[in-house]
């Protein structure tokens, strides 16, 4: 495996600390989670801990006929203390309809637009985001056209301990996610483990980004699942950062998870993880393997459309891989971990370039996944080229659930297991 001082990183984006600008009650940090059939999740965070954990919400701007009341936690991190930070599910809610909303009954009024029921619905998938200049083209650059979720697999703010950074990244977001909801994962910049004293990791993480992994019957904030567009696409969210061999609880919740899915009413079905599983960019190169050895299986006998990952600081699209082999029944692996970072770009590749990889760039930038229907979806990469957006990798998917020989020819031993 390379060192990080093995491969030659583009200069990255200078930091941006993202200040407070509002008082002490009012909320900041604001964003919005998917959080069960027809619910959302509004977390934020305030410096004043007697503000009411509730948020008031109506489909007319200021005129809040619902309000819902929810949850509050807290953490400290050595010398470190968090604000309040609240979490209030709402619901339920009509798809396709946009909700004003107000947190604790003071400060400004926010909005967002809950996905569609039906088809077509469209996702922008990011990854290694940061908090930097490049953060900021690419959040500018998602934003210059309409989508309905935003999903990022692993690594948000790249706090690694300084816990001021993850407030500076909520402020630096929330114009953002507190619009349309984001779906998160974890990265190993999330892990913020100190022996002895904070041995399990992920404290922050798991205080200010609660994902719906109770909804989904997870035992762990770490990996979850969720349904949208009226279920006919479900997206599974894994943890490359906790347990996972056969053994594991995250494990075990896969195989219940997959065994849940029904193809029939389910065409469409993602996976979300950190560390990527095919790559061949010489930066972390096979540290995804032994969850590969865990878990392809499940993901290839489920009939899996598309794994997203990031950690690897650029792009690459491969063609449908089972074991690394093409196999027309496995999913497409994609990795994009090009949003931002702090760290810069992972400019070298392994050459040859392997018949496997269709498409690899070290470039910034954010991918779009269209759902048109039942069984085609587009898939384009969006590369910053400064003040631009330019599609430098388009394809077009056909979903696994409409090939008879892909779903006809489940491996026996999975069969059973799922």
């Amino acid at each position: 495996m390379l060192s990080e001082k093995e491969y030659i990183r583009q200069p990255p984006g200078r930091i941006i600390f993202t200040k407070h600008n509002r008082s002490e009650s009012e909320p900041q940090q604001v964003h919005i989670s998917l959080a069960g059939n027809n619910y959302m999740r509004v977390t934020w965070i305030t410096d004043d801990h007697k503000v009411p954990s509730t948020v008031e919400y109506g489909t007319a701007p200021g005129q809040y006929k619902t309000a819902a009341r929810g949850e509050q936690t807290s953490y400290t991190y050595f010398f470190y203390s968090s604000g309040k930070i609240h979490h209030v599910k709402i619901g339920p809610l009509e798809p396709a309809t946009t909700y004003y909303y107000r947190c604790g009954g003071v400060g400004p009024e926010f909005s967002f637009k809950m996905p569609p029921s039906t088809f077509p619905i469209e996702f922008v998938v990011v990854g290694d985001l940061g908090q930097t200049e490049w953060t900021n083209s690419t959040l500018k650059h998602v934003e210059s056209k309409d989508y309905d979720v935003f999903l990022l697999p692993g690594d948000l703010s790249y706090a690694d301990s300084q816990q001021p950074l993850w407030d500076s990244f909520g402020r630096l977001v929330e114009p953002i996610a507190s619009r349309r909801p984001w779906m998160v994962t974890e990265g190993n910049h999330e892990i913020e483990i100190f022996p002895i004293i904070y041995p399990h990791g992920f404290k922050a993480y798991n205080a200010r980004w609660l994902m719906p992994y109770t909804e989904s019957e997870s035992e762990s904030n770490l990996y979850y699942s969720f349904d949208v567009a009226g279920g006919s696409i479900h997206i599974i969210m894994l943890g490359s950062y906790t347990e996972f061999d056969s053994d594991s609880a995250q494990y075990k919740w896969l195989l219940q998870d997959l065994a849940k899915i029904d193809r029939r009413t389910t065409p469409w079905v993602f996976v979300l993880l950190h560390a990527p599983w095919y790559n061949t960019n010489t930066a972390h190169q096979g540290e995804g393997e032994s969850m590969r050895k865990a878990m392809e299986e499940l993901l290839y006998g489920a009939r899996v459309d598309v794994v997203f990952a990031g950690h690897v600081h650029a792009y690459e699209r491969f063609t449908r891989i089972y074991d690394n082999e093409a196999e027309s029944c496995g999913p497409v692996y994609v990795t994009i971990g090009d949003g931002g970072n702090r760290e810069g770009l992972a400019m070298s590749y392994k050459e040859p370039a392997s018949p496997l990889s269709m498409f690899r760039q070290a470039s910034f930038g954010h991918g779009r996944l269209r759902v048109l229907n039942h069984t085609h979806a587009h898939w384009s990469w969006h590369r910053n080229n400064e003040t631009n957006s330019v599609v430098a990798d388009e394809v077009w998917l056909e979903s696994l659930s409409a090939s008879s020989t892909c779903m006809g020819q489940q491996p026996s031993s999975l069969k059973d297991e799922l």
